[in-house]
Order: C-alpha cells, then structure tokens, then sequence
C-alpha cells in the first residue's frame, strides 16, 4: 500500500512522498502511479510529454501555465540535487487567487507534486545542479503557454536564494499577476 497523495494549500495540487525500500544496494521507490493519482484528483492525466530540465544553483524556471481548456496538468519530482518547487494560483476568481504554496523535492525525500490545469508553476535550484523530471498532461504548445513574473512582489514568492535570481529571457520579460489579469490571460476558476 503507497502512502496517500496529501492535497496541498491552493485546490488543484497535491504532494506524494513515496516509500522508499533502501537495502546495500541502494534506494527503490514508486514515483508515480496513474490509479494513486486518480484515487485523489479524481480522474486520470494523460501522459503527452516528459520533460528533463537541468539548473543551476538559483535559475528559477516558471511561473509558468497553459490556457485551459486544454490546460497542462504537471506531474513534478527531482531526481537529483534539491529545487523549492512552487504552485501559484493565477486562477482568476478562486478563492485562492494570487497564493502561492512551495515545497522542497529533492534526491532523499523523493517528493513529488501534482500542479492541476489552470495552477501556474514553477521552481529554483536549491542545489549546485539540480534535475528536475515532468510528466505533462498536454505537449508543449507555445502559442497556449502563458506565464507571470517569478518575482512579482504582487505574489510574493520567497524563492529561498542568496543573491540574484538566473531567468531566463522569456520570465524576465513576463507580466506581473495584475498585468496578466488585466491583459485577460488568466485561466478562470472552476469549482471542482
């Protein structure tokens, strides 16, 4: 029996700390299974995509999100090194709009994060290097992905890094949280 996926502070995400099975040869674990997942969001996400990102200590990669529908559901874990992992709710009338909630995942705990579609996401390296793996609900599209600042101070986020952030030139140029409600990219709600 795995242990259950815990909901987490902002509707849509959850956390998943697996068993680990450590003997002299090393660590086994179960990092995902579809019927877990679907036993707690109540239904299953469609693998379209896994992405593979390696960083370095303080590249902070998102906020990122898709239009919905579609959507992009995400399925996150770090395989290596340690990143604060954050889900921000850019969900234009939740009741948890504009929050935030971050979890460390890293190589000892195994952690895993659920982000639903509609949540906005992202993560910094807390590690030298840092590998972080996604499961993805929909393919990259880049005419549907969307994303606000990562240090919007409208947010908030304490991305936990001594000196300056590493972004990239697409998240440095993106909206705050009130530009992009105000340009109407903002996914809307819906109560589940």
């Amino acid at each position: 029996m795995l242990p259950p996926m815990e909901r987490m502070s902002i509707e849509g995400a959850w956390s998943f700390t697996p068993r680990i099975h450590s003997d002299i040869r090393g660590d086994f674990l179960e990092c995902f299974r579809a019927e877990e997942l679907r036993e707690a969001v109540g239904h299953t996400m469609e693998l379209a995509q896994v992405n593979c990102s390696v960083s370095r200590r303080g590249v902070v990669r998102g906020v990122h999100f898709a239009d919905v529908p579609p959507g992009q559901a995400k399925y996150v874990t770090c395989v290596s090194g340690a990143v604060l992992d954050v889900v921000v709710d850019v969900r234009v009338g939740s009741p948890t709009f504009g929050a935030w909630e971050g979890l460390v995942l890293d190589d000892v705990s195994r952690r895993a994060v659920y982000v639903a579609e509609g949540l906005g996401h992202g993560f910094v390296a807390l590690s030298e290097r840092a590998t972080v793996l996604y499961l993805c609900s929909q393919p990259y599209a880049p005419r549907r992905e969307h994303g606000v600042h990562p240090l919007d101070p409208g947010i908030g986020i304490d991305w936990r890094i001594d000196g300056e952030a590493i972004l990239s030139e697409k998240d440095a140029a993106a909206p705050t949280l009130g530009q992009a409600l105000d340009s109407g990219i903002l996914p809307r709600y819906q109560p589940s």
